[in-house]
């Protein structure tokens, strides 16, 4: 069984192309970055004109405000921590726009999910949008919209 796996999970590894792999390299130390408060690498892997959409409402970030809203986090040394659990990535025919979706393991919001898109330019990739969120599973999706429109409804 074990053996099983490992050809698995060799399998799909292997069967990425050389731009899956790219997109997933870049993700992949856009976290690190933020895990070891390297700001500079971190926003250095969106695009100029980026946008963040954070997990609340409204959280729709440029760069430039995403950058001057997390600059204290990082500053202090500590970020945040998320690591990717599974991921997959689509390209365009012409291999130069990326669209991703991925699940993280994040010890601050739970499990959460990442989607977004990257474009090449120049020979590299960068993170065009990201947008963060908590998937909820549908059985608990009566309770959550109650508790999301409860201060709403307030006078």
């Amino acid at each position: 069984m074990r053996l099983a796996l490992i050809l698995c999970a060799t399998l799909t590894v292997a069967a990425q192309s050389p731009a899956e792999s790219a997109v997933a390299a870049v993700l992949d130390d856009w976290h690190r970055a933020a895990a070891q408060a390297d700001e500079t690498r971190y926003f250095g892997h969106l695009a100029e004109g980026a946008m963040f959409l954070g997990t609340d409402p409204g959280e729709r970030w440029t760069k430039a405000a995403f950058q001057a809203w997390a600059h204290p986090f990082f500053q202090r040394g500590k970020a945040w921590s998320f690591k990717a659990t599974r991921r997959a990535v689509t390209l365009s025919p012409d291999g130069r726009t990326a669209w991703f979706d991925e699940d993280l393991d994040t010890p601050n919001l739970g499990p959460a999910r990442g989607t977004g898109v990257l474009a090449q330019t120049q020979g590299r990739w960068r993170i065009e949008q990201y947008s963060l969120s908590i998937p909820i599973p549908n059985a608990l999706t009566k309770t959550v919209q109650t508790q999301i429109e409860a201060p709403a409804k307030k006078p």
